[in-house]
């Protein structure tokens, strides 16, 4: 096993453990079991971080085995540039929630921890996957540990919203296996996604593969109009599934573009770029206006998660380097910032038991540690420089100012709405006297807390502070989807 099955294997292995053997009045050693199986899955990650090759654009730690013959499907797997950093992004969030998670699950704990790690497992395969098979089979697999997670430890209307999440992401599936078995046909019986960058595809096929390809990752990112799904499943969601939901799934239909719709389909992706930008910017700014209305802290982070997003459809379809670099890094930065942001939620919910924003009021005066941590992800949030939030939207925005002056400054109104949203909650949230009885009896942070919240501001910080890391590997795998994008395949 190569180091990449190892970082998909490791949790998953661990996952089933707990989901045959725990038991519930075992629920510490069943919490400690979880977190090694998460620390030693993140533990895999970091070589495949210090022993990557920023000087090629080639796939690395590659690993290839024959699985399905009669069908030509492979067990291959690879990284690049555009996924190395969304695998330990996917492991860390793991540890994050495992210890986020410690007191508010009670009951079956052993299968809520055992779901998020295979989870974990099954969304490290999604970035890995080199063969289109394996990707589907493994995209696919997200949804049942997540629909388990809302269905069996969500809010009153959990198994409507579990429901709508897995109806919604499974039909836009569908059109995709369509095109996937199509493009295996026209290649002559391979699933290989290098084998299909290479096909000369008429502009007829390209673009009703494109908009096959969209059903499935439009749903998934999701992109306006069919985001709709998103805010109820993260209200009836526990905190931990949010977390994930926000830091990491949003990311499976993002990437999905990167590695189907753009290097496969680069003509239709170019004739119809002009839509996934207006789509995106309807995102942008339509859905932050619909973020301020909100009296649900959950809601309001959520619909802010959708506007973060189309920054990231946005940068794509851009097709210049530093749209498409920030847009990838706008999503690893969302991933630190949205999973802080649904997490200190779950702080405040699990002292409350309410999400309402009138609940609350002046919680700085009872936990003032709790409250510097919450500005800090507010204004990452935000944007503000420093911040992880900042980098990937400011270099997407240049990247659009670059491709047309006009798309750029709407895109640019997004930093003054994520603001207004933002700080809007947390003036009501946090600041002035204590207005509501709920607050006067609060305690600060535990050290369970005060350590998950450290490390979520580490890393939004340090991605604020020092991107280089995460944009030096990206860039030569970033400047090679460009160049093949930028040459027509049209025979």
């Amino acid at each position: 096993m190569g180091l990449l099955s190892l970082a998909i294997w490791t949790p998953i292995f661990f996952g089933i453990v707990l989901l045959a053997l725990g038991r519930d009045e075992q629920a510490n050693m069943v919490r400690w079991t979880a977190l090694v199986g998460a620390l030693l899955g993140l533990l895999v990650t970091v070589p495949l971080v210090t022993g990557f090759d920023n000087g090629t654009a080639a796939m690395q730690f590659v690993e290839k085995a024959v699985w399905i013959e009669a069908f030509n499907i492979h067990y291959h797997l690879g990284v690049d540039g555009i996924s190395l950093w969304l695998i330990p992004l996917t492991a860390f969030i793991t540890v994050i929630v495992v210890v986020a998670s410690w007191e508010s699950i009670t009951e079956r704990v052993h299968q809520y921890m055992g779901a998020f790690l295979v989870l974990s497992g099954v969304m490290i395969g999604v970035f890995a996957a080199l063969d289109a098979m394996l990707f589907f089979i493994f995209f696919e697999a997200t949804l049942i540990p997540m629909y388990l997670i809302i269905g069996i430890w969500g809010g009153p209307n959990r198994i409507y919203a579990a429901f709508k999440f897995f109806l919604y992401t499974l039909l836009g599936s569908l059109l995709m296996l369509v095109a996937l078995v199509y493009l295996y046909n026209v290649s002559g019986g391979s699933f290989d996604l290098a084998t299909w960058h290479a096909l000369p595809l008429g502009a007829t096929a390209q673009t009703l593969l494109f908009f096959a390809f969209f059903a499935a990752f439009a749903v998934k990112v999701p992109m306006w109009p069919v985001h709709t799904w998103l805010p109820d499943v993260h209200v009836e969601a526990p905190t931990g599934g949010s977390a994930v939901l926000a830091a990491i799934m949003l990311k499976l239909g993002a990437y999905g573009f990167l590695r189907f719709s753009l290097p496969i389909l680069p003509d239709a992706s170019q004739e119809w770029a002009w839509l996934m930008i207006v789509l995106s910017l309807i995102a942008v700014v339509y859905v932050g206006l619909v973020a301020m209305v909100q009296q649900d802290m959950k809601k309001l982070v959520a619909y802010s998660s959708v506007a973060h997003m189309g920054f990231v459809s946005l940068g794509f379809f851009i097709f210049n380097d530093l749209g498409m670099a920030g847009a990838i890094v706008q999503m690893i930065a969302h991933g630190f910032v949205s999973a802080a942001m649904f997490l200190g939620i779950g702080v405040l919910y699990d002292r409350v038991h309410s999400r309402e924003i009138a609940s609350y009021g002046g919680v700085v005066n009872t936990m003032p540690n709790f409250a510097a941590f919450a500005l800090l992800f507010t204004m990452a949030n935000a944007g503000l420089p420093g911040t992880a939030g900042f980098v990937g939207e400011w270099m997407v925005i240049l990247g659009a100012v670059k491709a047309n002056f006009w798309v750029g400054m709407v895109a640019a109104l997004a930093l003054i709405l994520g603001a207004s949203y933002s700080l809007w909650m947390f003036k009501r949230v946090y600041l002035g006297p204590v207005t509501n009885d709920n607050v006067k009896g609060l305690l600060d942070l535990n050290k369970r807390e005060f350590l998950v919240m450290c490390l979520l501001a580490v890393m939004v910080l340090y991605l604020g502070i020092h991107p280089k890391p995460f944009t030096d590997a990206m860039d030569l795998s970033v400047a090679q989807l460009l160049q093949h994008i930028a040459v027509s395949k049209l025979p």
